[in-house]
């Protein structure tokens, strides 16, 4: 951590980047938010409070266009366009516009650094990797900061020289979250810290509310945080306990990674326009759905953001000689909208309805593993029965007193409507009272105002959510025993860093040796679970049940032998979970100096 003049959150979002910060010299503390200038049209370049996450590759003959370059590029060719105008390009050219980059970040089954984006153009485009688009949005938020703010304040307020605190969902495993990180220090920023979604957007109401919070919960108090964004659905539980006489905040459980937001409700929307088109005589291609589901995305947006708005015109640019002015027309309005969600994504359903968790098709398309089931309203109901607590008597799932929503998705009061109704129909059944709204959150920057209030909490002021690890995460090891032929070695999990062990900390596997093997090629078993939180280091599971642990990206590698290859070298497992949030693991020798670090790989399938 800096003792830097800024505290600077970054919302990294799937749809939007958001940049706030507190300025620590002034006596009275305030979150600002930072316009970040960007081009909005062809020659425009303006200051705007987000920073749409799409990226426009375009074609070789406009890269030499003076319209497309920043007050702070020089004279060097344009490779790509982020923010305003590349969402913009999305409905007119939507093969070169690179969407949900964040959704793509966190994916096991493709190799994340490879040039695979925009993942439906031809391969003939020049394509980017995931964390390279995660790096494009952090470098333009970096240049257009220390552009608007060293030149009047002088080089010690580099972004880079300030305190930076980015957020990732609180679903992202270690893999996801080193890449982030990489994607930072690509761009220019090698120093920031990781902080959690859902918990940003509470730090945002606590901070919302000053003393004013404790008002609002009291002990005992269950806290729900919906948090529905762009790519992801993320919950998380806060709990409001008594320590030394004062309230305290512990978050205590994490949702799973649920690939299911705003981008699976766009794409409804666009196949609901499609049928008012064929309704009407005219025929979508495949192409033209691209620039559909954008213009969509932008009516949806509008009609969510502003309650005056009723209606959004759709406009599809035409392919064929028949269209009149090459394009086609039709209106969206709001009630279509919010009908084709609300059913859609937040049905009715009972506690104990669980989501569709595999698709049967034996054979689909390489892409984003969206969700199975569109219910966000299941999904919660999973989660609340996955962490109900082994002492609450009669009990089906743990009983939220209070619920925090999160996301531009929860723009839309008729969705937070419903899961509040739905909500408190499973309550009202077993006797609870319905869950009360934390009301004071503003979806579309509360994420980027609470990483810079846990920021500004890290330097022993104001509020404090205790949180750590969001999951406890286990290495493989391979059983001893005889071999049998067709039957591999079985596999035990290890804890190695348990729930909640806090940022900063480490972890011995006391009293276990392990034997490594090194001098030739290993691999290595990972997992994560966010439902054991009473295990602790060692522990060592040799059954479970598939809802209890998740297999993560392995690693394969050839650990340095030093000329002794093929060898069993006794060592224990050390653990150490980083101030930023990362993970490390260490194996270190019982004799001599040596110790291997293994890390998450980046890849994984093909």
């Amino acid at each position: 951590m800096k003792n830097s003049p800024f505290i600077v959150g970054i919302d990294l979002g799937t749809t939007n980047c958001v940049v706030s910060y507190i300025d620590t010299r002034k006596e009275e503390f305030q979150c600002n938010l930072f316009e970040v200038p960007q081009i909005t049209d062809i020659g425009v370049v303006e200051g705007v409070p987000s920073l749409p996450s799409f990226l426009y590759l375009p074609l070789e003959s406009e890269k030499p266009e003076v319209s497309y370059k920043l007050p702070w590029d020089g004279d060097g060719t344009i490779s790509y366009v982020v923010g305003r105008y590349a969402l913009s390009r999305g409905a007119q050219a939507p093969t070169r516009v690179v969407s949900s980059a964040k959704s793509w970040l966190c994916h096991e089954g493709i190799d994340r650094t490879s040039p695979i984006l925009p993942w439906i153009a031809q391969d003939a485009l020049q394509k980017m990797s995931p964390v390279a688009v995660t790096s494009a949005y952090l470098s333009h938020i970096r240049k257009a900061w220390n552009h608007a703010v060293v030149s009047s304040q002088g080089a010690d307020f580099k972004l880079e020289s300030q305190d930076i605190y980015l957020t990732v969902p609180a679903s992202f495993d270690a893999v996801a979250r080193e890449l982030t990180v990489k994607a930072a220090a690509m761009a220019g920023l090698p120093d920031v810290n990781l902080i959690e979604e859902p918990l940003s957007a509470f730090y945002a109401w606590v901070n919302g509310k000053h003393d004013g919070w404790r008002k609002d919960v009291a002990i005992g108090d269950v806290i729900v945080v919906c948090d529905i964004g762009g790519g992801t659905t993320d919950f998380s539980l806060i709990e409001v306990r008594e320590e030394d006489g004062e309230l305290a905040l512990n978050r205590i459980a994490v949702g799973d990674h649920i690939l299911l937001g705003g981008d699976n409700m766009d794409l409804t929307l666009a196949y609901a326009v499609k049928k008012k088109f064929a309704d009407e005589g005219v025929n979508i291609d495949s192409y033209q759905m691209l620039g559909l589901v954008h213009s969509c995305r932008e009516a949806k947006e509008k009609v969510l953001s502003d309650p005056s708005c009723a209606s959004c015109d759709i406009i599809v640019l035409g392919r064929g000689r028949s269209v009149v002015g090459g394009t086609i027309r039709t209106v969206l309005n709001r009630e279509e909208i919010e009908q084709s969600i609300v059913e859609g994504f937040f049905p009715r359903c009972a506690i104990d309805d669980r989501p569709v968790e595999k698709r049967s098709a034996g054979l689909r398309e390489l892409g984003l593993h969206y969700a199975a089931d569109s219910a966000v309203t299941k999904f919660l109901s999973k989660f609340l029965r996955q962490h109900l607590k082994t002492d609450e008597g009669e009990k089906t799932f743990i009983h939220p007193t209070k619920i925090l929503f999160n996301g531009g998705v929860t723009k839309g009061l008729s969705l937070c409507r419903r899961i509040t109704e739905v909500l408190g129909e499973w309550l009202e059944a077993e006797g609870a009272l319905k869950a009360a709204t934390l009301d004071g959150n503003d979806p579309d920057t509360a994420v980027a105002i609470g990483a810079a209030y846990y920021g500004y909490t890290k330097r022993g002021k104001g509020i404090r959510v205790r949180g750590g690890a969001g999951r406890a995460y286990y290495i493989g090891v391979e059983t001893s025993m005889p071999a049998v032929p067709g039957m591999p070695a079985p596999i035990k999990a290890v804890c190695v860093v348990p729930f909640g062990m806090e940022e900063g900390t480490d972890a011995t596997i006391a009293g276990q040796v392990f034997g490594l093997v090194v001098g030739e090629h290993s691999e290595f078993r990972f997992y994560g679970s966010n439902t054991r939180k009473e295990d602790t280091p060692g522990q060592v599971l040799e059954d479970w049940d598939e809802d209890e642990l998740s297999e993560l990206a392995s690693l394969e590698t050839t650990l340095d032998a030093d000329g002794d290859d093929g060898a069993v070298v006794p060592v224990k497992i050390h653990s150490y979970l980083t101030e930023i949030g990362t993970l490390e693991l260490w194996c270190e020798a019982l004799e001599g100096q040596r110790k291997w670090k293994l890390e998450f790989s980046v890849r994984q399938g093909a």
